[in-house]
Formats: C-alpha cells, structure tokens, sequence
C-alpha cells in the first residue's frame, strides 16, 4: 500500500506539471514551436542524462546478470505488446502502434525513481533502446505500409543509444566522473519530469475534450495499451522464476505506461491523422492517473505471497 501511495502522489504532481504546460499553451506563452523545442530537450538533453545518470552504480555480478535479463524480459514484453495491439486493432495503423508502445522515457523513469531509486533505471534501459528501434521499424512501416529497415547510422547517432553506450562504458570500465560532471549531469537529469509533463500539457491543451471523449475508439486503445497489456505482462512476471523486484516493477511500470508521444510526431510527419494521434496520446495519459497505481497495487500483493 506504501508504494502504491508513493506512485499516486507522483502521479498527482506529474499532472499538475502537466497542467502548467496545458495552461501556459492555453495562455499563448508556449507556442507550437516552443513544444517543439521542449521535445527537442527531452530528447537531447533530459532523456539521455537520465540514462547516463542510472549506469552510474557499481558493477556487481548481480547487476551484470540482473542487465541481461532485463533485456531478455524487455524483448519478450515488448513483442507481446506489438502482437496484442496488432490482434485488436488489424485495420487501424494509429490505435495498433499506440497500443504496442508506451512512453517509458517521459512517463514511466519518474515514477520508477519514485518508488525505488535512480539505480532502477540501469534494468529498463535495454526496454527504451529496444522500444524505440521497434518504431523507427515496424512502427513506422506499420504507418506507411511499407517496409522499412533500419538505418544504422540513424539508430547509432540516437541520443538514447550514444546515452545508453556511454553508459554501458562507465559501468562496464568503472569509471568515475568528476563531481562537477555529475553534478551538471544531475540537474540535466533533474528537468525530465517537469519538461515531459509540459510536453504532455501542451498535447492536452490541443486537444477538444468534447470531442475527445466522443472518439469510442479512444476508450479501446486506453483499455488495451492500460489495462490488456499490462496485465499479461504482470502474468509474466508473476510466473517466471529469478527476475529481481526492482527489474519486476521496471518492467511493469514501463509496459504500463500510456501511449508513447512519438506517436504524434510519426503521424505528422508521414501524413497521418495527426488529431487522432494526439487525443490517443492525450486520453491514455489521462486514464493512466488510476490504472498504473491499481496495477502497481496489484503486482504488489502477488509478489509478496
């Protein structure tokens, strides 16, 4: 019940630093450029120091094992997802990739560090790079309808992927950095939350609730991205033996996540309903202030039988 309390309040503050974004767009003091340009510092700055910042522990066996499972269970996670949204939404391009991928950069690391410590970061790091390599792939064919194959110098430049890299060396070497690096690195770390939350305010404040809330189709993909998904994957979880409970709520949390905002920016940018992308992003990120906390409370009375 304590942890759940803890994901709640995080939840809660999550969202009113989402509504600062939604009301400062509503105010004309963040233009569509200027939520651009918030996304481009998650993406560049935010996301990878947080990346960087969760190698920065000491390499133990346990951590080494506890990498390679996490990748393995990131792997067989994420392909359960692309198949589950791939069954309920055949025809539908937009709800199957909002379905398959969920936004564990932006939304699911601070409610991960909430609840258990920055540390955690270093098991869902292979589920962000395998998450993203999936839709610059099949996510993106899945749009276009057409095949697409990976453009390596694109995934090795990535920010995630030199973040993860970086990080990779540090923990793998030992290296330490200078306090003022790691101090630099901390507060890059520190704007994650809040920009991710403005980013979701102004994609919130796009968006007609009326309409909104009249899109049946919406509730579908909330319902599978949410509550389908999540609780497959807490099923995995449950069943298979010698996965850690830091690796267990990580997992979680990230499959548990509401539909990834990258969805937005492919549908623009491959001419796609853009509206609908959005209030997809929108209407799940709403709906997630109860499932992830209920799913969290769920997983911990399984796991502690």
């Amino acid at each position: 019940m304590e942890t759940t309390l803890i994901l709640l309040r995080q939840v809660l503050i999550m969202f009113l630093l989402a509504a600062v974004g939604f009301t400062a767009y509503r105010a004309g003091k963040i233009s569509n450029e200027g939520g651009k340009t918030i996304g481009n510092l998650l993406i560049y700055v935010s996301l990878p120091a947080v990346i960087v910042k969760g190698f920065l522990v000491e390499r133990t066996t346990e951590r080494m094992i506890g990498l390679l499972i996490s990748m393995a269970a990131a792997a067989v996670i994420l392909a359960v997802c692309v198949l589950v949204a791939r069954l309920c939404f055949k025809k539908d391009a937009i709800a199957s990739f909002g379905a398959a991928f969920s936004n564990p950069g932006f939304f699911g690391i601070p409610l991960i560090t909430a609840i258990l410590n920055d540390g955690a970061v270093f098991y869902i790091a292979p589920f962000i790079a395998f998450l993203n390599l999936l839709q610059w792939s099949y996510g993106v064919s899945l749009l276009t309808g057409k095949k697409t194959g990976l453009n390596a110098k694109q995934v090795l430049t990535a920010p995630f992927m030199i973040a993860i890299a970086v990080g990779l060396i540090l923990f793998f070497t030992g290296l330490s950095l200078p306090s003022v690096l790691t101090k630099t690195l901390d507060f890059c770390a520190g704007l994650n939350t809040p920009l991710a939350m403005f980013a979701v305010g102004v994609y919130l404040a796009q968006c007609s609730f009326l309409k909104m809330l009249k899109r049946g189709k919406l509730y579908a993909v909330s319902a599978v991205r949410l509550v389908l998904i999540p609780l497959i994957v807490l099923a995995l979880l449950t069943v298979i033996p010698g996965i850690g409970n830091d690796i267990r709520y990580g997992m979680l949390i990230s499959a548990a996540c509401p539909v990834g905002s990258n969805l937005a920016v492919y549908a623009r940018l491959h001419d796609k309903d853009y509206t609908y992308a959005v209030e997809t992003v929108a209407a799940s990120t709403l709906f997630c202030v109860v499932t992830i906390p209920l799913l969290v409370q769920l997983a911990g009375i399984l796991w502690s039988m």
